[in-house]
């Protein structure tokens, strides 16, 4: 048993919700489809138990059966958050200044809060001068954590950001193109970053990693390892992981992944922001 009481209901709804959402023709936005995500975020985001009491799940003793749900499940999630980003990507750029209307995308405020989060943390630890280039590997078509953390916290800092696919890229460009500053400070690389070499690796000050480039274990690490042969001695690398219920929607960064690193801090959110935060230094 991976769990009781509340744990055990939350991992039976959870289950519920994976059946009807894999058992869908598509993962394109509707309402059906947007409605059984919705669910899903929801019932993963519990209030937490009060400490030092332990989350209502820890996904190391999730029996066999579970575990195997829980990696398609982050899958499907990926898909589907793909897809959504998108179909709104789309629409963002249909008006003549999208920056203008970011607030559209159902999932803008959790956004602003992580990338607060994120700024926040990285603010104790980088030297007293913003960072001048800093990365974002799997930014997609929607890159929020670019522009929020470029328009609000970096407005001098000149941002690159890393996806495999061209179209999210170009439906990402799309969204700066009105901005002359920020198209400026704004670069799109379609490439796997496993391919970017330490010629250009080495020229970031701080590396964001997005928490669903490596749904795997064994892709995530690899992309870690990768990182810690080719970015700068000093550099800083953000993650983001998820921690107890939240773990069913994105994969979950351990220490052990971080070999080479000095992890600096982590920070698991009590809210409605789902990600937990990784901060290491190389």
């Amino acid at each position: 048993m991976c769990c009781d009481g509340e744990g055990l209901l939350l991992v039976q709804k959870v289950s519920e919700l994976y059946h009807k959402i894999s058992t869908l023709q598509s993962l394109q936005p509707s309402k059906h489809v947007n409605s059984l995500f919705s669910q899903l975020v929801l019932t993963c985001t519990p209030p937490p138990p009060p400490p030092p009491s332990p989350p209502l799940i820890d996904v190391s003793n999730l029996s066999s059966t579970v575990q195997t749900m829980r990696s398609h499940l982050i899958k499907l999630c990926g898909q589907a958050e793909g897809l959504l980003e998108h179909h709104y990507s789309t629409i963002l750029a249909s008006h003549q200044n999208p920056l203008d209307h970011l607030s559209l995308f159902p999932y803008y405020s959790n956004y602003l809060k992580l990338t607060h989060l994120e700024f926040s943390i990285l603010t104790r630890y980088i030297s007293s001068s913003p960072p001048s280039k800093v990365a974002f590997i799997g930014s997609g078509a929607l890159p929020f954590s670019s522009i929020i953390m470029a328009l609000k916290y970096l407005p001098t800092t000149e941002f690159h950001n890393f996806d495999v696919d061209s179209s999210a890229n170009a439906k990402a460009m799309a969204l700066v193109a009105s901005d002359v500053d920020l198209s400026k400070r704004m670069l799109f690389h379609t490439t796997d970053i496993m391919d970017v070499t330490s010629n250009m690796l080495r020229e970031f000050e701080v590396v964001f990693l997005a928490a669903l480039v490596g749904m795997e274990k064994e892709e995530k690490v690899k992309v870690i390892e990768h990182l810690r042969k080719n970015m700068t001695s000093g550099s800083l690398l953000m993650l983001r992981s998820a921690y107890g219920a939240r773990a069913f929607l994105y994969p979950v960064v351990e220490a052990s992944d971080l070999r080479g690193f000095e992890i600096l801090t982590t920070f698991h959110p009590t809210d409605d922001v789902v990600n937990s935060i990784v901060l290491a230094r190389l």
